[in-house]
């Protein structure tokens, strides 16, 4: 019994063995399995099922050939000073043909690329200042990339793309540019509020005067029509009541339209109307009074022409009442 215990043990123990180091071995898709006789490289196993010489050849090691992406962190300087950290993710892959290099040339590929990820980045963003850094992270990506694409190439990697993804600069600073933004978009909003309200006042204005010239427009036809419906009267009078001249009808018109005001006032519970003497002797007075102003306003205005006239050809200005004068003399 114990005999055929320990033939089962050496032979579990021979099958583990045997699956260790048979001849059979997989590789998965998408990977490279690096293959070496007595620590001599021998060939590079392909995906899926291989083969080897048991005991004398052996899987030293697998290569994965999936793109895979290494996120470099970078503290520089700017030109205006500005210290910022600078994120740079870079996408790589191991190149199908060049796997030997890829396993035996570099022994840490992360802290290669990252070596020249800093080199390109301090040696490119301190040329720009932090506006332009953020303007030209393109260029700052594709300078890593063309370096490191023809530096990697010969340690067997391929660089599919390299992307600046965080620009990130003090945190004062940081603050100090949002304070810029914001005081430009207030000055920028204060701008078109005055615009705009300039705007409205001038469309206010251009509205008033359209609305006063209508209303001049209209009293001027008002008053053509009264003019026009007093002659027709004062025509119409004349020949109903014959031997009446135009003074007379003209005190009969002043005298219906005094007392229609009279009513009209009166018919307003609140009225702030001053009226000046209104007895019905003194409408004859009020007439006159009116003629009269209107004559010396008459006279006023073609004295103040002739004096500008006379002023303009260089002629002394002689008042009337001197001329007067001169002539009784």
């Amino acid at each position: 019994m114990e005999y055929v215990l320990a033939v089962a043990i050496l032979l579990f123990f021979g099958f583990i063995l045997f699956l260790i180091f048979g001849p059979c071995f997989t590789v998965q898709q998408q990977s490279a399995a690096i293959v070496q006789r007595f620590g001599r490289f021998t060939r590079v196993g392909l995906p899926g099922l291989n083969f080897k010489l048991p005991i004398v050849e052996t899987v030293a090691g697998r290569i994965n050939l999936r793109v895979q992406q290494l996120d470099v962190r970078v503290e520089t300087k700017t030109e205006d000073n500005v210290f910022v950290h600078v994120v740079v993710s870079v996408q790589y892959s191991v190149l199908p043909d060049k796997v030997y290099d890829a396993y035996y040339k570099l022994s840490d590929p992360h802290t290669q690329m990252s070596a020249f990820v800093f080199d390109v980045v301090r040696a490119r963003v301190p040329r720009l200042k932090l506006d332009d850094v953020f303007e030209k992270k393109d260029e700052i990506a594709d300078a890593v990339k063309n370096e490191l694409a023809h530096v990697m190439y010969d340690f067997g990697y391929g660089i599919v793309k390299a992307l600046v993804t965080d620009i990130e600069p003090d945190r004062k600073v940081k603050d100090a540019m949002n304070e810029i933004n914001a005081a430009q978009r207030l000055r920028i909003a204060a701008t078109e509020k005055g615009e705009a309200d300039r705007i409205l006042k001038v469309k206010a204005a251009e509205a008033e005067a359209q609305s006063k010239a209508l209303q001049g427009r209209g009293i001027a036809d008002q008053r053509r029509a009264i003019v026009e419906g007093l002659r027709e009267s004062v025509d119409e009078f004349q020949k109903s009541v014959p031997g009446t001249s135009a003074q007379d009808v003209m005190n009969l018109v002043l005298m219906t339209q005094y007392f229609d005001t009279l009513k009209e006032i009166g018919a307003t519970s609140r009225s702030n109307t001053i009226l000046i003497p209104h007895t019905p002797g003194n409408l004859n007075e009020l007439s006159t009074q009116m003629r009269d102003a209107m004559i010396s306003a008459d006279l006023v205005t073609h004295e103040a022409r002739s004096r500008s006239m006379q002023e303009v050809n260089g002629d002394e200005v002689v008042h009337p009442s001197a001329k007067r004068h001169g002539h009784e003399s």
